[in-house]
This record gives structure tokens, C-alpha cells and sequence, in this order.
């Protein structure tokens, strides 16, 4: 890893707990995703000067909000460029990450970024969420679909228990308004304001949206 502290961005001001070992690893993240970026388009390439908040500490929103235990399994659905879920091994690493989707040359830079990053808790999967088969404890996703459809396609792999800081549900990153969305499960969802934490302008519509298994299953 060739990352220079000096130079790096400090995730450590944003995330309570987090090494440095860690935040190296989230600074390397950026250096080895730039090249993938520029061949595929995994993010807008006019987004890569903002990929510090606006992807990874997006992302660590999730570890704000809840810790997993050692031993639980995370899904990411739809996860891209690897939104939320490599930030979020990094930063659990006796947590086990599913990377899910259904895109071929995403898989296989996603891959390639696990490798160099030693990430050894994380697999990654080309498939839908619809079709995979594997209980988990957990499932995270990044603006992929409406809450009630994520749930659906999801339910019946997320198995009961608390295998983190909350019970075992969904933990989703969600943008705008919201009201029509989650109308559905009005009464069950709980919904943090990033910008509670973090001042940065993007965040003053995102948020962070939890729902237990316990109240759909």
C-alpha cells in the first residue's frame, strides 16, 4: 500500500474507532478504483473529486449508524463500485460482505479490488438479489430500489437473530423524500439524518433507513 497519511483523507474525523491501518486502506481503495473507473464507469467520472464523501463516508454512514458482530453476514445488493460494501469490510473485518450484482465487468473490477486490498471477508457474486440462495444477517444497499421491493427480494434470505448492535434487518442508504417510499412500513422503519453527523452540503438529504426482519417475517 502506497498510501501517504499526509496526503490522505481523514476518516478517523468523521467515524469514531477507526485505525490507521483502516483509513490507509480506504485511501488505497481510491488509488486502485480511479484506473477501474476510467476503463468501466463505475461512478461518474466528474465524481471521482468528491469520491471521499460522496462514496466512501456515504457508505460509513452504515458503520455509524450500526455495528456488526464478528461472524455475521452482510448482502450488498446492487453494489457497483462497491458501495457500501468494501468500505464497510474494511472497516468490519470479521465480518463476512456478499457483493451481489448482475453486471459482468463490475464483478470482475470488484474482484480485482478485493484482491488488492487483501479484503478476505468478502465475496464477490454476479447474480441478482432475486436469485440468490445464501441466509445472511443482514442486507445493505445504495440507492438500488425501493425499500418494499429490496425487502421482497430479499425476505425469505435473512435469517432471525441480532447478529450486530440492532436485529437483523435491512440497513439501506436512502436520498430526497421519502414519505411515499416507505409508506408501506410508515410504522417500522427507523430513519437517521446523516446530516445529524456530518455538516457536508450532500448530506442534507441522505439518510440512513433501518428495518428489522422481526417485523416483516
Amino acid at each position: 500500500m502506497n498510501s501517504n497519511m499526509g496526503l490522505s483523507f481523514l476518516y478517523a474525523d468523521y467515524l469514531k474507532g477507526i485505525r490507521e491501518d483502516q483509513e490507509a486502506k480506504l485511501n488505497y481503495f481510491k488509488e486502485i478504483f480511479i484506473p477501474w473507473n476510467e476503463q468501466i464507469n463505475l461512478i461518474s467520472r466528474k465524481d471521482i473529486s468528491h469520491f471521499e464523501i460522496r462514496h466512501v463516508l456515504h457508505s460509513l454512514a452504515i458503520a455509524r449508524f450500526i455495528q456488526f458482530n464478528p461472524g455475521a453476514v452482510v448482502l450488498d445488493v446492487g453494489t457497483g463500485g462497491g458501495f457500501p460494501g468494501i468500505p464497510l469490510a474494511i472497516c468490519f473485518p470479521q465480518t463476512k460482505f456478499i457483493l451481489t450484482d448482475s453486471i459482468e465487468k463490475k464483478i470482475k473490477a470488484l474482484r480485482d479490488m478485493v484482491d488488492v486490498l487483501k479484503l478476505d471477508n468478502v465475496e464477490v457474486v454476479r447474480s441478482r438479489a432475486e436469485e440468490m440462495s445464501q441466509p445472511v444477517d443482514y442486507v445493505v444497499s445504495r440507492a438500488v430500489a425501493p425499500l418494499p421491493e429490496l425487502v421482497n427480494w430479499t425476505k425469505k434470505l435473512l435469517v432471525p437473530g441480532q447478529k450486530g448492535s440492532l436485529p437483523n434487518g435491512w440497513v439501506v442508504l436512502k436520498g430526497g423524500d421519502l414519505s411515499e417510499e416507505l409508506f408501506e412500513f410508515r410504522k417500522d422503519v427507523e430513519i437517521q439524518k446523516i446530516s445529524d453527523w456530518w455538516t457536508e452540503d450532500f448530506f442534507e438529504t441522505k439518510a440512513v433507513v433501518y428495518l428489522a426482519r422481526q417485523i416483516i417475517i
